[in-house]
């Protein structure tokens, strides 16, 4: 289970190794979680952590693409070790056939018949995907199967 201990205890770990890109990218996470905690006045349970590492994930892959933009292989290089360190923090992403499974379910459920229910479908959907596939996938792929339909 994921926890903000959990990420103190391995801050405590990557300092101890000497592991310069963990500690940076955890101290990152800590940062980001602690922002949300005051934000909310609640402390985040596993999922809302989830949320948190998504984010940063997104923002690493944002960095890599303007990196590759400016021409900036030490920052690619930079963002794609702490891209590395965060992914160990995801749950496995879904197979693609898993997500299509997953989001005819969520179709059948709230008897969606065309585009115009995509946001009951997306509703339903998203927190039996959460952390395990992007939502930009998600969306394209109700996107087209409900114009399927």
């Amino acid at each position: 289970m994921l926890t903000r201990e959990t990420f103190e205890e391995e801050l405590k770990n990557a300092i101890r190794s000497g592991d310069d890109v963990r500690k940076r990218t955890i101290r990152m996470v800590l940062t980001s979680i602690k922002f949300a905690e005051v934000e909310r006045r609640e402390t985040l349970d596993e999922p809302e952590l989830l949320v948190v590492i998504q984010k940063e994930v997104k923002t690493r892959r944002e960095a890599i693409e303007d990196a590759k933009r400016a021409d900036r292989e030490d920052l690619i290089a930079s963002a794609e070790d702490e891209l590395t360190v965060l992914q160990d923090y995801l749950p496995q992403p879904l197979k693609p056939e898993e997500l299509e499974d997953l989001a005819h379910q969520a179709i059948e459920e709230v008897g969606a018949s065309g585009p115009e229910s995509m946001g009951k479908v997306m509703q339903v959907l998203m927190p039996r995907v959460q952390g395990r596939a992007d939502g930009k996938t998600v969306s394209t792929l109700v996107q087209q199967l409900l114009s399927n339909r």
